[in-house]
């Protein structure tokens, strides 16, 4: 199998589930950017909310497992939407259809691809936290060069294909939870811990059940999946996993209970030990004053600076995903083909640089949180496609003699169309509602705005795609004269 994708130019098998298991273990690191969000609506309450939404993730992955068995060739959500949304009349020139597949792709694409800029930020905000002589420097310009020299190193690490970037995978997997762990631990054994500050601020006073906090609660649910849903990643590198049908269940439930984990205790250990006027005092970086207290100058800087190598792993789990998005839609037909290209080792090198340069002016809006509002857009998108997409593929003849080796608790169609509804419309209202409140329309309008781009570049790709076959009818009918 991997003989056949090597010749056909392809992303090849070259993977197993730990190594798959290894990348993906970047998740946990995005709650760093919500610590202070959530804390500031929600007090304590965020704890619950990160619980909730890993089960929601639970809920959803089980959908996305069978997915991966049904088409093995699929490259995770952005190909099994395009997978069972695909073109029945192959003479129609513009077909809804695979529109529809395309543009879940392309919504996975949008929710993956910000990750790059939000942790080149977070990743400045803590070196200028901890290095002094950076005090002095610009902000924007500490962001630049941070995201300048990841994205470079991130590049050449992975210009030899997947293989090379696992390896890399397993040793920041280390560094990742270590320092998320051992933080987050460390309280509970020095003491520092507080469990009133838990206790005694489950919610603001002013909360109220009404219809305007339950929109920001629909709102904090969609930004939390973005983060405590994400490690469906497990599954997108299912092309080049030695044996899909039992790697990727492997790999995505492993993960999920490693997620389900750390981030309550991460939320938790952060607001028993500082509180929540401890954490809005520091709502970029609040892992570093944490940090500080509990293992003092020295142990908190060290664990610190393994936090950031985390936060280089999550920049790779999203560089990975968002690239093989691209290369997926190129394949299907859904973008130019310029985005397919591949190198000799089987990477889809172009769309990296294309996603680079993409979050390197992402990073001038300066506010994680801002961007990841935009992010969550896309995000609630493409999980509410790709779960309307397994209905489908569950219901419709042509998809019911395909081998799911895998396969999720009956009735679980069900199941996966409230999932759906939850994400589209309600959660998507939510966070629009919300985003009004924090950042005014900025995070809303650029959502949608990067959303919209999508139809031209599947326009041209459409043309694109007639016109190299109309070529190639053209030869064939000439080679036969």
């Amino acid at each position: 199998m991997s003989d056949e994708n090597s010749e056909n130019g392809g992303l090849q098998r070259t993977i197993d589930w730990k190594q798959g298991l290894a990348i993906a273990l970047g998740v946990p690191v995005l709650i760093l950017p919500s610590i202070g969000y959530f804390a500031n609506y929600v007090w304590a309450f965020a704890i619950i909310i990160w619980a909730l939404s890993v089960f929601q993730g639970f809920m959803q992955n089980f959908a996305y497992g069978e997915l991966a068995t049904m088409f093995p060739k699929a490259s995770g959500l952005p190909g099994y939407a395009q997978s069972v949304f695909t073109s029945q009349d192959a003479n129609r020139k513009y077909d809804r259809s695979k529109l529809l597949g395309g543009f879940s792709a392309w919504s996975y694409w949008f929710a993956w691809n910000p990750v790059l800029a939000i942790f080149s930020i977070l990743i400045g905000s803590y070196l200028k936290g901890l290095i002094p002589s950076f005090a002095g420097v610009p902000d924007l310009a500490l962001y630049l060069a941070s995201g300048a020299v990841v994205f470079v190193l991130l590049i050449l690490v992975n210009y030899r294909g997947l293989s090379g970037g696992a390896t890399l995978g397993y040793i920041l997997a280390v560094l990742s939870l270590a320092p998320l762990i051992i933080i987050s631990l460390a309280p509970f054994i020095t003491g520092d811990f507080e469990i009133s500050n838990i206790t005694g601020a489950w919610l603001p006073a002013d909360w109220s059940w009404d219809v305007q906090h339950i929109l920001i609660l629909l709102g904090l649910m969609a930004m939390a999946q973005w983060s405590a849903c994400a490690w469906e990643t497990a599954a997108i590198y299912g092309p080049e996993y030695k044996h899909p049908k039992s790697d990727v269940p492997k790999a995505l439930f492993i993960c999920g209970s490693i997620c389900l984990v750390t981030f309550i205790l991460v939320q938790a250990a952060c607001t028993g030990t500082l509180g929540v006027e401890g954490i809005l005092n520091e709502p970029f970086s609040p892992m570093l004053p944490m940090a500080q207290m509990t293992l003092g100058p020295i142990g908190g800087s060290l664990t610190i600076l393994m936090l950031i190598a985390a936060m280089v792993l999550i920049i790779q789990t999203a560089f990975l995903g968002a690239s093989r998005a691209m290369y997926s839609m190129a394949e299907e037909g859904n973008l130019p083909r310029f985005f397919g290209k591949m190198n000799p080792h089987g990477t889809p090198v172009n769309a990296m640089i294309v996603i680079a340069l993409f979050n390197m002016g992402f990073i001038f809006l300066g506010t994680p949180s801002a961007i990841l509002a935009a992010s969550a857009i896309g995000y609630v998108c493409a999980n509410g496609i790709s779960l309307l997409a397994y209905v489908k593929a569950k219901f419709d003849p042509r998809f019911s003699k395909l081998e799911r080796p895998f396969k999720a608790p009956a009735g679980w169609q069900y199941v996966a169309f409230l999932f759906g509804i939850f994400n589209l419309p309600l959660c998507l209202i939510g966070v629009i509602y919300l985003n009004s409140l924090e950042v005014g329309w900025t995070s809303t309008i650029v959502g949608f705005v990067v959303l919209a781009l999508y139809l031209p570049l599947w326009y041209y790709s459409q043309n694109e795609s007639r016109a190299i076959l109309e070529k190639n009818n053209s030869q064939s009918s000439e080679s036969t004269m």
